[in-house]
């Protein structure tokens, strides 16, 4: 079913889900959405699975009209939102009608904002996943950032749309934040005065991040001997620190091994703050246990379960 027809993709704009993941092995990065909370919110609020496809845009300048009655929602850390130039609420799910213009900017604070929509789009497969891989050509809308004048579809709805998300669920978005980090796998690499100072200092982002990795601009962090290690496996948030001493943080498009140290790795769960955070903006860090780590990350996953379990009882009943 024909949805949406792009008058103006923006800086860049691209079809994302969670993510294409059982191909690491084969040299596959995972790729899919920046910020997975917003996305999986987002799909909730139109009705649709978390981990439907949705179009991720960059720092605003997207317009597109609609072709069909269809419900939709924008996330991501506070955008603008306008339905035939009239502002409407982020977070929550409209309607529009056919003939209808959205147009999405951004407020200079966030850089990833979502457009869901009800039955989410309808973009080929690619090793299970219809996230776009744009180095690798693949996924999304042939491989590629969208254009004007590029035609999506999606496909039948399947809920009922939800109105709004509870503010607790919502990523607690800050221009400066602090994100919680568990220390490793190698900071047995590094002297234990630079440890000190990964978490003492305030690192910068700078314009070279894209959507493999967060480039941090700060106080230098040495090594005891070599930066260099035997290539491993890199996760999503590990924080590995080249010879240069500058941490760099590896985000969706991450490649999928790496042969640099890694300080410590980022909490999932902070992840939407930590890739919200615009170039010229500073972040911290502080150090929390695994075990942490892990109870935060299933108290996170339960609430979420708990919220999803209401909506599909009401939408049963």
């Amino acid at each position: 079913m024909k949805t949406l027809h792009v008058e103006e993709p923006g800086l860049l704009t691209t079809v994302q889900d969670q993510g294409r993941y059982g191909y690491q092995d084969k040299g596959v990065p995972v790729s899919g959405a920046m910020d997975r909370a917003a996305l999986k919110l987002g799909n909730v609020l139109v009705g649709n699975i978390p981990d439907a496809a949705a179009l991720e845009i960059s720092v605003g300048g997207f317009q597109a009209r609609f072709f069909t009655r269809t419900f939709f929602a924008v996330t991501g850390f506070n955008p603008q939102v306008f339905l035939n130039e009239h502002p409407v609420p982020s977070w929550t799910s409209h309607l529009a009608e056919a003939g209808d213009v959205l147009r999405v900017e951004s407020k200079g604070c966030g850089i990833w904002h979502y457009v869901c929509l009800a039955g989410g789009i309808d973009v080929p497969l690619v090793l299970g996943s219809r996230s776009t891989y744009l180095r690798g050509r693949f996924g999304g809308l042939e491989g590629r950032a969208l254009r004007q004048g590029d035609v999506l579809a999606t496909n039948s709805p399947q809920y009922p749309p939800v109105l709004r998300i509870p503010e607790f669920l919502r990523p607690p978005y800050q221009e400066h934040p602090t994100i919680r980090v568990v220390l490793g796998p190698q900071e047995d690499a590094f002297l234990p005065p630079s440890i000190d100072l990964f978490f003492s200092a305030s690192y910068q982002v700078t314009p070279r991040s894209d959507r493999m990795g967060m480039m941090l601009e700060g106080p230098r962090l040495q090594h005891r001997h070599t930066a260099d290690i035997i290539s491993e496996g890199l996760a999503h948030g590990a924080i590995q620190v080249p010879g240069e001493g500058l941490p760099f943080v590896l985000l969706a498009d991450r490649p999928t091994t790496g042969g640099y140290a890694k300080i410590a790795t980022v909490f999932s769960g902070d992840l939407p703050l930590l890739v919200q955070t615009a170039p010229g903006r500073s972040i911290r860090f502080q150090s929390i246990s695994i075990w942490e780590a892990r109870e935060l990350y299933l108290k996170n996953a339960y609430v979420f379960r708990r919220f999803l379990e209401r909506c599909l009882g009401q939408r049963e009943s």
